[in-house]
Parts: structure tokens; C-alpha cells; sequence
């Protein structure tokens, strides 16, 4: 199974984080309170951009999106379990702060099946690339390209990783 040793380290950390969550200072000053936890429905990035009928047909057209719900300011899109937005910077019900996404700090990953596929697929409808279809020796076959804000829209798929690898990231024991 890919990132076996990953999923293993994942599965080795939730014995400390139970054991953290019992050493919490409210806890140990003998407060029982539980804290209520988010129940969340849905989780997505909203890119602010003027370039919101561009995105969309990024998106839709090469990426194989569907427009969920579309207005003058904003478009949502999803597929499968993946899903992104976008708005633009001038409608009112914008919140306090999002200003002009830049092109910068921000990527979206979309795992695939098929990375190789979904490059040739790309490169016949004549997508231009930013970043060529290459092996990882992490664990991935990728490629990028950049959407019409600027997000790099980063294409993935998991493979082995090279031997030894992951040896020098995982914590000691």
C-alpha cells in the first residue's frame, strides 16, 4: 500500500495526542468542560479574482469542474470531492479582508488516478504547463499548471516512494 509508513506515523501520533489532550491546562486545573467541536459541512477555498468567468471555464472546460452555483460575483465549483470558488473583490458581501488574490502562497492539489493520462489529455487540448509531468521520489507523479488567477493548480498522483525516503522525515523513536 502506498505511504504505508506514513499512515503508520499518523496512526502512532493519536496515542500522544490522546494523551495531550489529558494534560490540557484547563483539564488539569480540574475544569470537566468538554469543548464543543465544529461540525463541518463543507470546506473550500474562495479565490478573490476579477478573472471569475476565466476561472470558471479553466476549470469546467480543462479540469472537468461543474458549475454548482454561478452569480455575477461568485462561482462555485466541485468535483468529486474536490471543490474551489471564486469572487470577485467588489461585491458587498465579500468579507472584511480577502483582497485581490496575487499568484502567491497558495496551491491546489487534485489528486487523480492517472497523472500521465490526464497530461497527455491536457497536452492534446493544448493546456500549457508549468511545471512538466515528473516523478517524485516522495511518493508522486505530478505536473502543474497555473489558472487564470494565478493559483498553481498543482496534478497528482500517489506512487512508491523511492527506498528509503521518508527515513529522515519521520520522527525518531
Amino acid at each position: 500500500m502506498p505511504h504505508a509508513r506514513w499512515l503508520a506515523a499518523a496512526l502512532t501520533a493519536a496515542p500522544l495526542l490522546l494523551l495531550m489532550s489529558h494534560i490540557d491546562p484547563a483539564r488539569a486545573a480540574g475544569d470537566k468542560k468538554e469543548i464543543a467541536k465544529m461540525q463541518l459541512l463543507s470546506s473550500y477555498p474562495v479565490v478573490v479574482t476579477d478573472k471569475l468567468a476565466e476561472c470558471r471555464d479553466f476549470y469546467v472546460q480543462r479540469l472537468g469542474f461543474q458549475v454548482e452555483f454561478e452569480a455575477t460575483w461568485f462561482v462555485y465549483l466541485a468535483s468529486g470531492s474536490g471543490a474551489v470558488a471564486f469572487m470577485t473583490p467588489d461585491h458587498p458581501s465579500r468579507p472584511p479582508g480577502p483582497e485581490r488574490f496575487g499568484g502567491q502562497g497558495l496551491l491546489l492539489t487534485l489528486q487523480v488516478a492517472d497523472a500521465a493520462a490526464e497530461f497527455e489529455r491536457l497536452r492534446k487540448a493544448g493546456a500549457k504547463f508549468a511545471h512538466p509531468l515528473h516523478d517524485e521520489p516522495w511518493g508522486q507523479r505530478r505536473f502543474g499548471l497555473v489558472d487564470p488567477s494565478g493559483m498553481w493548480v498543482d496534478v497528482v498522483q500517489q506512487t512508491e516512494p523511492a527506498a528509503g525516503f521518508w527515513d529522515r522525515y519521520m520522527p525518531a523513536r
